[in-house]
């Protein structure tokens, strides 16, 4: 590998390290997952081919499965049950944002979920 793939792959581990970092605050301020979600469209072509296609692949999909059961527990949540719905789903996501930020960290890929 020469050291211009090196510098790339160093590049986009921190990009990725940012993105983990986002979604990590959208608990805080909701609008970084929105910001997160757009680089992760942004930069795919960028990780194509590398082990960060993996996390880019895990952090896409725990926005929109997110937001989906997000969708569903406001709308049930008069009926209680939207509650546990929303409950559920906030764990969920800080499993996957854990999770991917421990495996990018020991530069591991994410596997198939």
């Amino acid at each position: 590998m020469d050291l211009v793939s090196t510098e790339r792959e160093k590049s986009a581990k921190t990009l990725t390290t940012i993105i983990y970092a986002l979604y990590a605050a959208s608990y805080l301020i909701g609008i970084t997952a929105i910001v997160a979600i757009i680089i992760n469209y942004v930069k795919k072509e960028d990780v194509a081919g590398t082990f960060l296609e993996s996390h880019f692949r895990w952090q896409i999909r725990t926005f929109w499965f997110g937001l989906l059961w997000g969708l569903l527990g406001a709308v049930t949540f008069l009926l209680v049950v939207g509650w546990f719905v929303l409950i559920a789903d906030g764990i969920w996501i800080i499993y996957r944002v854990v999770k991917g930020w421990l495996r990018l960290n020991d530069n591991k890929p994410m596997y198939a979920d």
